[in-house]
């Protein structure tokens, strides 16, 4: 969880989202609102999907690390 909470791709998505709610809150309700929380969903799944996939990315080098440890032990 700490992971998303500090990242920087993330919390600026999410405060992003304040000036959406802003926009909601004073501006007209049209399909270009509809579009505006949509394209903020999307900024939002995309920076949780990218620290998942650098996560991901991090775990597979450790585990090539541990399996060149154990080849190299095996010789």
């Amino acid at each position: 969880m700490r992971k998303y909470l500090f990242n920087a791709g993330v919390l600026s998505s999410v405060a992003s989202g304040i000036g959406v709610a802003k926009a909601t809150q004073k501006g007209p309700r049209d399909w270009r609102l509809a579009l505006l929380w949509v394209s903020w969903g999307i900024g939002v799944a995309l920076a949780i999907g990218a620290v998942n996939q650098r996560d991901e990315g991090t775990r597979q080098q450790e585990l090539e690390r541990e399996l060149e440890k154990a080849a190299k032990k095996r010789r």
